[in-house]
């Protein structure tokens, strides 16, 4: 079938099902697109709290969406720059690169306006399916929404896709696009539970200052905090305090040992500033924290290729963003890569002359930055979870060698703005 008649499904209407579904409509004008999701239209999704980390590459797709510019500006906060350090090890000293290993990535050195932008879920989710369902209103001849029921059951047929929402349709191609937390996913083909445990919430903080009263780190700065027992990470929010600054906070433990759950929010402020770096500031104020569990689950492939002996044209489901791989939020790159894989499967399908030829282009496109990216994270987390003497000196001398080497730190930045490209 030419793609002058495909029929898309799109299978959750969370931020990575809706970017494809625009990036659809707007490369593929002939298509028909279909948006699934089992929340009602006309919930509203404006108040959802919950923080995201975008990078620039990321941000500069929504902004070809035509979605970013309806981010309200006080809702996202840029990063200018990231700081990363850990606790010096007790043993075996380093006095050659110093008590604190640290490296600093700043947007204005790799000359671009930001590294990324932190923003709430919402205020994220609300333009994004505001610009969807006018799109669908000024065409629906070919754009259609399926609120309100959750796709049942996928069945590969010999013409596609069987997508049963109450209602059973076949579709050319079907996108899967709904995510989810690693405790309540069903097992994918790769899993590794960490055994560590995320708390999350808010905080604000006060200071430091310099010798001229300035901050000694500038607004909009990140941090990622390495610590025995696991990554600690302050992600910049748009402060609402004169002389204050807020941030979300990623607080990632062991779960056998769980050090936070115990503790009242004084105890837990003390233990995180006596944890940050000087430059981080003061914590002075703490919201309630929510946590879950932390794991990695990946399927082996994007594509859900057919049964043996199937039909051509069987075999066309495709799983991006969350319902491909969930990842640990200790590179804070989960989101960023589903966006990537909406990205690359509509240029695919756009430049193809038929869908299983792009399919297979798709899978070898995005598996050098999903692999990568999958590797890296897994290695970082599970290297909390090693208990070998000294490992906490080899990961401090390695942040000493990236920040006396001005070529690896730009190669660094570009992954995480643009990932692997």
């Amino acid at each position: 079938m030419t793609r002058r008649a495909w029929r898309i499904a799109v299978i959750g209407a969370g931020p990575v099902g809706l970017a494809l579904a625009l990036h659809a409509r707007a490369l593929l004008p002939q298509a028909r697109v279909t948006l699934f999701d089992a929340r009602p239209a006309d919930r509203d999704v404006a108040a959802d709290p919950r923080t995201l980390a975008l990078a620039r590459g990321s941000v500069m797709f929504l902004e070809r969406l035509g979605v970013w510019p309806r981010v309200p500006a006080d809702t996202a906060m840029p990063i200018r720059r990231v700081h990363v350090s850990q606790l010096a090890p007790a043993w075996p000293p380093l006095p050659s690169v110093g008590t604190q290993p640290a490296v600093s990535i700043d947007a204005a050195e790799q000359g671009v306006p930001h590294l990324g932008v932190v923003l709430a879920y919402g205020a994220l989710l609300a333009p994004l399916q505001a610009t969807w369902f006018e799109a669908a209103a000024a065409e629906p001849a070919r754009l259609a929404s399926r609120f309100g029921t959750p796709v049942r059951e996928l069945k590969h047929v010999d013409d596609g896709v069987e997508v049963d929402a109450g209602i059973a349709e076949t579709f050319d191609l079907a996108v899967v696009a709904e995510g989810g937390v690693f405790a309540e996913q069903s097992r994918k083909a790769l899993v590794r539970d960490y055994g560590q445990t995320a708390w999350v919430g808010q905080v604000t903080l006060q200071g430091p200052q310099g010798p001229q009263g300035a901050p000694m780190a500038p607004a909009g700065t990140a941090f990622e905090r390495f610590t025995a027992e696991g990554p600690l990470a302050l992600l910049p929010l748009p402060a609402r305090e004169a002389g204050l600054r807020r941030a979300a906070l990623v607080w990632c433990v062991a779960s056998a040992r769980d050090p936070v759950a115990a503790l009242d929010d004084a105890q837990r402020m003390a233990v995180i500033n006596a944890a940050l770096p000087p430059e981080a500031g003061r914590v002075v104020g703490i919201t309630p924290l929510k946590h879950f569990a932390l794991g990695l689950n990946a399927e082996r492939t994007l594509v859900d290729g057919p049964a043996p002996g199937s039909a051509p044209g069987a075999g066309r489901i495709v799983r991006i963003g969350n319902a491909a791989q969930t990842l640990h939020p200790v590179a804070g790159q989960g989101l960023n890569l589903g966006l990537r894989d909406a990205h690359q499967l509509v240029v695919t399908l756009r430049d193809a002359h038929d869908i299983d030829s792009a399919l297979g282009r798709v899978e070898w496109a995005r598996a050098p930055d999903r692999w990568s990216m999958i590797a890296a994270t897994d290695l970082l987390a599970r290297a909390f979870t090693w208990q070998l003497p000294g490992l906490a000196a080899v990961r401090g001398a390695g942040l000493a060698v990236l920040a006396a080497a001005p070529p690896l730190k730009a190669l660094l930045a570009r992954r995480m703005m643009y990932g692997w490209r």
